[in-house]
């Protein structure tokens, strides 16, 4: 091999996540693989004629961030929708809407997504803003949506009304006419079926956009959360043109009536081993989420004795469907948000090893936002991987979230238990959920490091640097089969790196959501430069 490197970045604070050599000071790069990390003068070893030398000034250089929940094609696709994120009270709301509505005259339906909850929860309240056009608007968390009564008149569900599964609730008043309030994705899907999709060049020209802007937060690799074959090829047309510049990991979709003989689909995406984008999951959803009272619980809801979800899928169907999942060798992701739903699962993945036998299936529960204290130890008894979002949990008490609202005090103690999954011996992989949250890795990293304990009394959860950044990095490259290829910088690996405008370990941990990227590499490549 000729001893010439194509790039090397040096006088960096490098966090190389490798246990064995975890700082460095400079990383040479040759193709797409890192071929040394050390020190300045080791590396000026493989410096030659055409060699690019970049000075990390003394920032950090690291992996690039690898999100272990992500929803791509479809939260590029909301790029086009009017964004609610910082939407706070109604005439917010209506700014917002109306203007969005101007610019888009020529589009039948007016779409919003990212709202807070709270802010409407009536299609009067919608009318009161736009009623001679749809509307419909989205939570931040997907579960929920409010329509005005052009739309609900439009899909046939204003009167007397029922989802189109079990998994759903129009809300009616007393009339038996709905409210404006739509829970969970079979009560959505009558106004989301109406909604025109973009067609195929519009939807890789959104997607590519948004993928863009990932590369741009420092993020190289994300596992998406949903999908299928047409999704997989789409993801893979841009990789066979040369465009992508981001490794994703597809499942394929499983939903209540999905069937053990459909699942041939997710065999034939797991088959598709390119070196950007890959299948070899399926994806389940056991519950819905607490805000919309459709999580599963143990106990009743503190704010709701009243509300008792009985989860999307029977402990019978998931367990059953499940062991032909690891069967056929895939790897499994279940949603589970309460604490009724992350036992039912790991009550579906201990009868997987007893039918199946145990391998190293690393098997997965996202989200994980309460768990019972008798569950805690299972995860590593069963080697279950908790990939878990920083951004979900509310960073103090002051932000009045509902969530806290719906688990109430006596679940918050076991509530987004990072630190007492982490010391249980679990690994821990965090990821965004985008769009439910920002895919800024640095938000994250902040929610990680300075979430606030709601009660003086409660246990401390918070991470370390360190440890977040692993949670970024090493174990989410290991929650994916992927641990020997990249999330480390170390010779051999993928050069899937980025350099950060500080050095994150000087940086005070109030301070790390204003820290960005400067440049992000993949696969040996400059994808963005500040």
């Amino acid at each position: 091999m000729i001893h010439i490197a194509d790039t090397i970045i040096t006088h960096a604070r490098v966090f190389t996540s490798d246990e064995a050599n975890p700082y460095a000071e400079a990383v040479a790069i040759q193709g797409n693989r890192i071929v040394h990390v050390g020190t300045h003068e080791e590396a000026m070893h493989w410096r030659g004629a055409s060699t690019k030398i970049i000075d990390g000034q003394g920032n950090t250089l690291m992996p690039g961030f690898i999100d272990s929940h992500f929803h791509l094609l479809a939260g590029c696709e909301t790029l086009e929708a009017a964004q609610l994120q910082r939407v706070n009270n109604k005439e917010e709301l209506k700014e917002i809407l109306r203007k969005h509505a101007d610019q888009n005259k020529a589009s039948e339906w007016v779409l919003g997504v990212g709202i807070k909850y709270q802010i409407v929860s009536t299609r009067q309240e919608l009318d009161e803003i736009i009623s001679d056009r749809p509307v419909y608007i989205e939570a931040y968390d997907s579960h929920t949506g409010w329509a005005n009564t052009r739309a609900l008149e439009r899909a046939g569900i204003l009167y007397h009304a029922k989802p189109s599964g079990q998994n759903g609730i129009i809300v009616q008043d007393e009339t038996g006419t709905a409210t404006g309030e739509l829970r969970e994705a079979d009560a959505i899907r009558p106004i989301t079926n109406l909604i025109p999709a973009p067609n195929a060049t519009r939807k890789r020209e959104l997607l590519k956009l948004g993928i863009q802007r990932i590369n741009a937060a420092g993020v190289t690799s994300i596992h998406n959360m949903n999908g299928n074959m047409e999704d997989l090829m789409i993801y893979a047309a841009l990789e066979d043109t040369g465009e992508m510049s981001l490794r994703v990991y597809v499942p394929y979709s499983i939903r209540p009536e999905t069937t053990e003989q459909m699942l041939a689909e997710a065999i034939e995406m797991a088959q598709v081993q390119g070196e950007y984008v890959r299948g070899g999951a399926v994806k389940f959803f056991m519950d819905g989420v607490w805000e919309s009272h459709t999580a599963l619980t143990l106990d009743p809801y503190a704010d709701d004795p009243n509300a008792k979800p009985e989860g999307i899928y029977s402990a019978e169907h998931f367990t059953r469907m499940a062991i032909a999942c690891d069967k056929l060798g895939l790897q499994i992701f279940v949603h589970c948000c309460g604490d009724g739903a992350v036992r039912r699962t790991l009550d579906g993945y201990e009868a997987i090893q007893k039918s199946n036998g145990r391998r190293d299936c690393r098997h997965r529960i996202e989200h994980i936002e309460v768990i019972h204290p008798n569950d805690l130890p299972r995860l590593k008894e069963l080697g279950v991987i908790a990939s878990m979002q920083p951004l979900h949990a509310p960073l103090s008490l002051e932000e009045n979230d509902v969530w806290l609202t719906r688990t109430g005090h006596e679940r918050w103690g076991r509530s987004f238990a990072w630190r007492d999954i982490l010391d249980s011996g679990a690994i821990l992989a965090l990821g965004s959920d985008w769009t439910v949250a920002s895919f800024n890795p640095m938000l994250g990293l902040h929610a990680a490091l300075n979430r606030q304990k709601w009660m003086p009394d409660l246990p401390d959860q918070r991470l370390t640097l360190e440890e977040a950044l692993i949670g970024y990095t090493r174990n989410a490259a290991y929650a994916e089969f992927q641990e020997d290829q990249k999330g480390q910088l170390k010779k051999g690996y993928l050069a899937d790196l980025v350099l950060l405008s500080k050095d994150l370990f000087k940086t005070p941990s109030s301070e790390i959501q204003t820290v960005q990227p400067l440049m992000t590499m993949v696969n040996g490549k400059i994808v963005y430069e500040a």
